[in-house]
Formats: structure tokens, C-alpha cells, sequence
């Protein structure tokens, strides 16, 4: 076959297939192309989930009458018109690809009015525009109305790879939303069938912004959201992550923003699930919506059809930036009152019950509390202080005063309960904390401190180890000895080739020297300092994680009510103090307008 030209109908199906997956590609690079025409209300209409009908109405700047006809060429774009603003495209469209690509799989119309004209001009066709074909007065009111009907009808074999009406109208649903997030001066509204599924209105305060949130995200997230706010080397994150406590099964609660462009990046998933490591269990995942600004140079937009993923010029820099913002807000969260709560719906009946049985033929004596013993010595010298001789009497006194109001989050101890759990009054009522997890991540933060301090030296090993590398891979990680010495990585050069190890720190003595080392550099000798060694610290979190797992009071402990109250104050002092460091929560509080409402008080 001889080489041709492909006809121009041809050429604009094939982008179609890059650029118009399904109709929520449509939706997406129609509402973009409203965005960039400063529409400040945006109104979709969908019949059959978008694959009968697809009308999108603007308030936006309008098309001129006689750029009407060229919005259907393909690369035909007033966004940018040299290689230097390609290069800082501040706009969310930039191709000139999607008009022409819709049009070739669609019957498609774009009808528009210019504010201050007398009538809008309406042009459209039927997989193309037919030659000929001029601009038609008609009435319309100042904005772009694009109409899409019966998508892929000249494509059928792609029209099958469709999905159900549901779920294309879910997909068309979720990246509104997300345009809701992105732009929350904006009005949007949806409509399937004739049926308005929402209409959000311009947010452009803190209680708008928050019920816009809350009717995307939902109101727990809203409940359970914490600011961030933080600039660094010409980069901004603002917006909101959930506490460690709200994490979820699936990733449906990501939202990231880049310089206002809705964006899927696995650096950007990567920094922010590692900055929630210490608090979050492995099989979750966080929730967010976060912004990011810096400068448009900084950020390539132009590396796929979609415009979904971008690529950072400094990757090292922002990961570190994501990271480093997020790990300070989580640091200064310390337990709430307003968080862990934990409400009755409805009263416990016969049915609720549990069907075990406490009968008296079998006392319990989880409830009591001991005096001092040896435990309570292991307890204080584990803690770095004094034990406390506590006497029978003080036990009476301490029991007898439980008051309601203590000035402190988790009050103050009563009982423990079953050897696991702590109980404590507050002011607002009950709190129930497990020991075991609440101890852990107070030794953990304990030791991290030193970590970080510099207080875990080096470990002289009885015997060296030799580790053999590619000569690059070694000059690498001879050229960073100091940076690894602060880690308590003592290595020297023993050959062309080979590493010798003289020391490693104390928690990591039993780990395996040579993966440890392999772990610092690549083969192919190239250093990526940001992300191994940050991989080396995880390395020693985790092993602090587990120390710390190890060290921490076990069920079954008998613990006098100073023991507790110690360890409730040090909660209070602690960061991260609502999670264990595997993710589970550590403390609950129980309203006392939950608990009447479990006994019928007051009916």
C-alpha cells in the first residue's frame, strides 16, 4: 500500500480516540473550554449519560462570528500561539484538538452570542463540518451553548465499548465534581434526564466553601478535615486532608490541583501517603483536597492527550515540599474533643444485646484497680522518670475525686477494663482508650525525637561487613559518608568496588547491612538522594514502629490510676496521639447525650 495522506475526517477520528473516551471526556473538555471563556455559571444537560445528548451552557466571553467556523480546524486555538507559551500555558485548554475530535464522532452544534452583540451565530455538523456550511443567526443569551448528540454514531464499533447509563453518568458526575473543587467561584449544575442531580452555587467564602466541600466530599470529611496552608521555594499547598482516622478503602476521595487543573500524579499520591505513614494503616488510603500552586515553567501540562498527568521540572523538590507541609500540620495535631466520638442512634435492645452473659456464678475483676507494684517501676522507667511509691490511700483519694470537669481532653482515669482499655471522665463524658496503642505511639514519638536529635549512635560491629557494588554505584555512596553518618551509618571505601560497613545504629543492628546499602544507591550509578534516602528513614521508622510495638504496655497489665493518668497526659503531649502507629485509633469519646439516649434518660 502506497504512502497517502489521511484524509482529514480520518485524521480527527483517530485523535478523537486519544482525546473522547467517553462522554465524560466531553463533558470535561467542553466545561475546561467554558472555564478558559470566564464563564462564572456552568449548566450540563445529559440524556442517557451523555450517549444520546450532551448540552453544555455557558455565561461565558463567547466566539466571534468569523472564528466560529475555525473552532472546528484542528490546532486551531487563541490559548497560545508560540513555543514560550506552550511552555507556561496558564490556561486549562491549549491544543485545539477537542472540538474537531467530538465533532468527527458526534452530530454536533455550537451556538454563541458575544456580551454586547445583538444575536448569537450558531454552526455545527454531522461528523464534519459540510463544505459551505456558514454561521446562522439565532437566538441565545450572551455564553456558548455546544450541544452533542448521538455520540460515536459513525463509530460503532467504539460506541460498544461504552459502559451502562449509570455508569457513564457516574463518571460524567465525578469530573464535575471535581471542577466543583477546582473551581469553587464557579456555578455548576447537572441535569440527567431533566432531573437536576445537583446545582452547587459560587463559594466564595469559608461557609460556602465548606457546604460545597461537604455536598462533594461529604460531611465527615468536612468533620474530620484539616487545614493546610504553607509556601516554600515559590510553591503554595493550601486546602484540606482528613485526620489519619478518616482514611478510606479506595482512592475516591483524592482530589490534587495543580495551578487549578484537576491532576492524577503518582508522585504527588506517594509524598502524601508517606507523610501519613506513621498514622494510617497500610491497606488505607488518605483523603484530600489539596492545592498546589507554583509556577507555570515549573509544571510541563503536555504530556498527555488528556491533560490528566503532568510532569514537575524539580520532582525531588515538590515531593519533599508535599511531604514536608503535610508532616508539619499533622504534628501539630494533638486529641480533640471534637474527634472520636462516638454516637448511639438507638437505644440497646433485647436483640442488640450481646448474647454473652456476666452472671454472678462468674465475678469479674476487670474493673479493679491495683497499687503499685514492679509493673508500675517498668512503667516509669520506660517512661524516663521516677517511679512514684502510690499507696492504698492515694489509690481512694485518687478514685474518690473522678471529676467531671478536669481541664484536660481525656480527663481523667476511673477503671481499667479488662486489663485493656483505660477509662476516663471528662467533661463532656465518658473517654475509653486503648492502652496498648496509645503507649506505642508515645514511645514511638519518644524515640523519634532522639532519632532526629542525634542521640542513636553508631553501633561498632564486632566484625565488618564488606558489601561489592558497580564502581559507580560505590563513588555514590562514598561521596554521601557524611550524610549517612548522621543516620548512625558508619562506611568507609575498602576497594575500587566495595563498601566497607564499620557501624550501624542500634535499631537497625539486626538488620541485613547489604540490603540496607543496596537500598542507598542505584546500579546504574545514578544517585537519587531525595527518594532513598528517604526510603532509609522509613527503614528505620519501621523498625522504631516495631520496638516501639514491642515495648508498650501488653492486655492484660494491671495499671494504677497515676499509670493511667500519666499516660493520658502524655497522649495530650504527644503528636499523631489519636492513631497507633499501624493506624488505629486510640481513644474514643462517648458524649453524655449518647449515653441518656442509651439508657432513655429523660423520656
Amino acid at each position: 500500500m502506497p504512502i497517502q495522506i489521511l484524509p482529514d475526517v480520518l485524521i480527527n477520528q483517530i485523535a478523537a480516540g486519544e482525546v473522547v473516551e467517553r462522554p465524560a471526556a466531553v463533558v470535561k473538555e467542553l466545561t475546561e473550554n467554558s472555564i478558559d471563556a470566564g464563564a462564572t455559571r456552568i449548566e450540563v444537560e445529559l440524556e442517557q449519560g451523555g450517549q444520546r445528548l450532551i448540552r453544555i451552557r455557558d455565561n461565558g466571553s463567547g466566539i466571534a462570528p468569523e472564528e466560529l467556523e475555525l473552532a472546528f480546524f484542528r490546532h486551531a486555538t487563541g490559548k497560545i500561539h508560540s513555543l514560550e507559551d506552550l511552555e507556561s500555558v496558564a490556561s486549562l485548554g491549549f491544543r485545539g484538538e477537542a472540538l474537531p475530535s467530538i465533532l468527527s464522532v458526534s452530530r454536533m452544534s455550537i451556538t454563541s452570542r458575544q456580551p454586547g452583540a445583538e444575536h448569537g451565530w450558531m454552526m455545527g455538523g454531522a461528523g464534519e463540518i459540510a463544505s459551505g456550511t456558514q454561521a446562522q443567526p439565532s437566538a441565545h443569551p450572551p455564553g456558548t451553548t455546544v450541544e452533542v448528540r448521538d455520540l460515536f454514531f459513525n463509530t460503532p464499533a467504539r460506541r460498544k465499548f461504552l459502559k451502562s447509563t449509570a455508569t457513564e453518568l457516574r463518571h460524567a458526575d465525578q469530573w464535575l465534581r471535581r471542577l466543583a473543587l477546582a473551581r469553587m467561584d464557579v456555578a455548576i449544575c447537572l441535569r440527567h434526564e431533566g432531573r437536576v442531580l445537583f446545582d452547587l452555587q459560587p463559594a466564595t467564602d469559608e461557609p460556602s466553601r465548606k457546604s460545597r466541600i461537604a455536598a462533594v466530599c461529604g460531611a465527615e470529611f468536612v468533620a474530620n478535615r484539616v487545614e493546610v496552608d504553607q509556601s516554600r521555594l515559590g510553591m503554595r499547598l493550601s486546602g484540606w486532608f482528613a485526620r489519619p482516622s478518616f482514611s478510606r478503602a479506595s482512592t475516591d476521595l483524592q482530589y490534587f490541583f495543580v495551578n487549578g487543573r484537576s491532576v492524577r500524579d503518582r508522585l504527588v499520591a506517594f509524598a502524601l501517603r508517606r507523610a501519613l505513614a506513621d498514622a494510617m494503616h497500610s491497606t488505607r488510603h488518605p483523603a484530600f483536597v489539596l492545592y498546589l500552586e507554583l509556577g507555570a515553567q515549573a509544571v510541563d501540562v503536555n504530556v498527555h492527550p488528556q491533560k490528566t498527568e503532568v510532569r514537575f521540572r524539580e520532582s525531588g523538590q515538590v515531593h519533599d515540599f508535599l511531604f514536608g507541609a503535610v508532616q508539619r500540620c499533622l504534628r501539630d495535631l494533638r486529641p480533640s474533643e471534637d474527634q472520636h466520638q462516638v454516637a448511639f442512634d438507638r437505644p440497646v435492645s433485647e436483640a442488640s444485646t450481646p448474647s454473652r452473659s456476666w452472671g454472678p456464678s462468674a465475678p469479674r475483676t476487670d474493673w479493679q484497680v491495683r497499687e503499685g507494684s514492679i509493673q508500675q517501676t517498668a512503667w516509669a522507667m520506660m517512661q524516663g522518670r521516677e517511679s512514684l511509691p502510690v499507696s492504698p490511700q492515694d489509690m481512694a483519694s485518687d478514685s474518690s475525686q473522678a471529676p467531671a470537669e478536669t481541664g484536660h481532653t481525656l480527663g481523667r482515669a476511673i477503671a481499667q477494663l479488662h486489663g485493656v482499655f483505660i477509662l476516663a471522665q471528662n467533661a463532656r463524658g465518658m473517654v475509653v482508650v486503648d492502652a496498648h496503642a496509645a503507649h506505642e505511639r508515645v514511645l514511638y514519638e519518644r524515640m523519634k525525637l532522639e532519632l532526629n536529635a542525634g542521640k542513636l549512635p553508631s553501633q561498632t560491629l564486632l566484625s565488618p561487613e564488606v558489601v561489592n557494588f558497580s564502581e559507580d554505584a560505590a563513588d555514590a555512596l562514598e561521596a554521601r559518608r557524611e550524610e549517612f553518618a548522621a543516620l548512625g551509618l558508619d562506611i568507609d571505601r575498602a576497594g575500587p568496588s566495595s563498601i566497607l560497613v564499620r557501624g550501624v545504629p542500634p535499631i537497625l543492628a539486626r538488620e541485613d547491612v547489604s540490603a540496607l546499602l543496596t537500598g542507598l544507591t542505584r546500579e546504574d550509578g545514578r544517585s537519587a538522594p531525595h527518594a532513598h534516602l528517604g526510603e532509609v528513614l522509613d527503614a528505620q521508622s519501621r523498625v522504631l514502629a516495631d520496638v516501639a510495638c514491642r515495648a508498650a504496655i501488653k492486655a492484660n497489665r494491671r495499671l494504677t490510676l497515676p499509670e493511667m493518668d500519666a499516660l493520658l497526659r502524655d497522649m495530650e503531649r504527644t503528636e499523631l496521639a489519636d492513631q497507633c502507629n499501624h493506624g488505629r485509633p486510640t481513644w474514643v469519646q462517648l458524649e453524655m447525650a449518647a449515653l441518656d439516649r442509651l439508657f432513655l434518660r429523660g423520656r
